[in-house]
Protein backbone atom coordinates (compact mmCIF):
# COMPACT_ATOMS: atom_id res chain seq x y z
CA UNK A 1 0.00 0.00 0.00
CA UNK A 2 1.20 3.33 -1.07
CA UNK A 3 0.53 7.07 0.71
CA UNK A 4 -0.79 8.09 -1.77
CA UNK A 5 -3.81 5.13 -1.56
CA UNK A 6 -6.97 6.10 0.55
CA UNK A 7 -7.31 3.10 2.85
CA UNK A 8 -10.62 2.25 3.89
CA UNK A 9 -11.82 -1.05 5.92
CA UNK A 10 -15.30 -1.72 4.49
CA UNK A 11 -15.90 -5.61 5.03
CA UNK A 12 -19.20 -6.64 4.50
CA UNK A 13 -20.93 -10.25 5.61
CA UNK A 14 -24.24 -11.41 4.58
CA UNK A 15 -25.73 -14.08 6.46
CA UNK A 16 -28.18 -15.84 4.65
CA UNK A 17 -30.33 -18.31 5.20
CA UNK A 18 -30.46 -21.39 2.46
CA UNK A 19 -32.44 -20.70 -0.99
CA UNK A 20 -32.65 -16.67 0.29
CA UNK A 21 -32.53 -14.61 -3.54
CA UNK A 22 -29.83 -13.40 -2.25
CA UNK A 23 -27.39 -16.22 -2.80
CA UNK A 24 -28.16 -16.69 -6.71
CA UNK A 25 -26.96 -12.80 -6.89
CA UNK A 26 -23.62 -12.62 -4.97
CA UNK A 27 -21.44 -10.83 -7.71
CA UNK A 28 -24.79 -8.50 -8.54
CA UNK A 29 -25.18 -7.56 -4.96
CA UNK A 30 -21.12 -7.43 -4.02
CA UNK A 31 -20.77 -4.96 -7.23
CA UNK A 32 -24.03 -2.87 -5.79
CA UNK A 33 -22.45 -2.41 -2.30
CA UNK A 34 -19.02 -1.83 -3.67
CA UNK A 35 -20.76 0.74 -5.94
CA UNK A 36 -22.19 2.37 -2.96
CA UNK A 37 -19.55 2.45 -0.15
CA UNK A 38 -17.43 4.45 -2.81
CA UNK A 39 -19.91 6.64 -3.88
CA UNK A 40 -21.33 7.54 -1.02
CA UNK A 41 -17.40 7.65 0.83
CA UNK A 42 -14.70 8.30 -1.66
CA UNK A 43 -13.04 5.69 -1.17
CA UNK A 44 -11.79 3.22 -3.89
CA UNK A 45 -13.49 0.32 -4.76
CA UNK A 46 -10.69 -1.87 -4.62
CA UNK A 47 -11.10 -1.39 -0.81
CA UNK A 48 -14.85 -2.96 -0.58
CA UNK A 49 -14.49 -6.91 0.97
CA UNK A 50 -17.99 -8.48 0.42
CA UNK A 51 -18.49 -12.07 2.24
CA UNK A 52 -21.33 -14.47 1.75
CA UNK A 53 -22.41 -17.46 4.66
CA UNK A 54 -24.91 -19.35 3.97
CA UNK A 55 -27.10 -20.53 6.73
CA UNK A 56 -29.81 -23.27 6.77
CA UNK A 57 -33.37 -22.61 7.76
CA UNK A 58 -33.67 -22.03 11.51
CA UNK A 59 -30.06 -19.89 12.37
CA UNK A 60 -31.55 -16.40 12.55
CA UNK A 61 -33.39 -15.12 15.59
CA UNK A 62 -34.60 -11.58 16.69
CA UNK A 63 -36.13 -11.93 20.42
CA UNK A 64 -35.98 -15.46 20.26
CA UNK A 65 -37.78 -16.01 17.05
CA UNK A 66 -37.08 -17.76 13.85
CA UNK A 67 -37.05 -15.13 11.08
CA UNK A 68 -36.37 -15.96 7.38
CA UNK A 69 -34.92 -12.35 6.14
CA UNK A 70 -30.90 -12.34 5.41
CA UNK A 71 -28.50 -9.90 7.50
CA UNK A 72 -25.75 -8.34 6.82
CA UNK A 73 -22.79 -6.79 9.13
CA UNK A 74 -21.03 -3.82 7.55
CA UNK A 75 -17.39 -3.05 9.30
CA UNK A 76 -15.75 0.31 8.48
CA UNK A 77 -14.07 3.09 9.77
CA UNK A 78 -15.16 5.32 12.36
CA UNK A 79 -15.26 8.29 12.03
CA UNK A 80 -18.23 9.01 9.29
CA UNK A 81 -20.90 10.98 10.10
CA UNK A 82 -24.37 9.95 10.82
CA UNK A 83 -25.76 11.55 7.45
CA UNK A 84 -22.57 9.29 5.80
CA UNK A 85 -23.75 6.17 7.55
CA UNK A 86 -27.50 6.85 6.66
CA UNK A 87 -26.15 6.94 2.96
CA UNK A 88 -24.92 3.65 3.24
CA UNK A 89 -27.66 2.21 5.46
CA UNK A 90 -29.90 2.52 2.84
CA UNK A 91 -28.21 2.92 -0.12
CA UNK A 92 -26.92 -0.46 0.16
CA UNK A 93 -31.09 -1.89 1.54
CA UNK A 94 -32.47 -0.43 -1.25
CA UNK A 95 -29.72 -1.72 -4.08
CA UNK A 96 -29.47 -5.21 -2.39
CA UNK A 97 -33.57 -5.06 -2.15
CA UNK A 98 -33.88 -3.83 -6.03
CA UNK A 99 -31.56 -7.17 -7.07
CA UNK A 100 -32.98 -9.36 -4.92
CA UNK A 101 -36.74 -8.93 -4.61
CA UNK A 102 -36.34 -8.97 -0.83
CA UNK A 103 -38.28 -6.72 0.87
CA UNK A 104 -36.25 -4.12 2.80
CA UNK A 105 -37.90 -4.66 6.00
CA UNK A 106 -37.10 -8.11 5.47
CA UNK A 107 -33.90 -7.64 5.86
CA UNK A 108 -31.11 -5.88 8.99
CA UNK A 109 -28.22 -3.75 8.38
CA UNK A 110 -25.96 -3.19 10.40
CA UNK A 111 -22.83 -0.82 10.58
CA UNK A 112 -19.92 -1.22 12.65
CA UNK A 113 -16.92 1.25 13.07
CA UNK A 114 -13.80 0.34 14.05
CA UNK A 115 -10.55 2.50 14.38
CA UNK A 116 -7.79 2.52 11.53
CA UNK A 117 -5.67 1.63 14.25
CA UNK A 118 -7.29 -1.87 14.64
CA UNK A 119 -7.28 -3.09 10.99
CA UNK A 120 -4.13 -4.64 8.96
CA UNK A 121 -4.49 -4.27 5.02
CA UNK A 122 -1.79 -5.31 2.62
CA UNK A 123 0.21 -5.30 5.52
CA UNK A 124 -0.36 -1.74 6.83
CA UNK A 125 -2.05 -0.41 9.56
CA UNK A 126 -4.56 2.04 8.37
CA UNK A 127 -4.71 5.88 9.02
CA UNK A 128 -7.70 7.06 10.74
CA UNK A 129 -11.07 8.22 8.51
CA UNK A 130 -9.67 11.53 9.41
CA UNK A 131 -6.33 11.36 7.63
CA UNK A 132 -7.71 10.71 4.57
CA UNK A 133 -7.18 12.75 1.62
CA UNK A 134 -10.59 13.66 -0.14
CA UNK A 135 -12.52 10.73 1.41
CA UNK A 136 -16.23 11.84 2.52
CA UNK A 137 -16.24 11.59 6.16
Amino acid sequence: MTDEREADVPFYQFTVPTGDPTLQHRAEVAAAVTKVHSEVTGAPSAYVHCSFVEVPPGSIFVAGEEVTGPRMVGIIRDGRSAAVRGQLLHGIADAWSEITGVAKKDMAVFLQEVPGANVLEDGVILPESSQDQGAIA
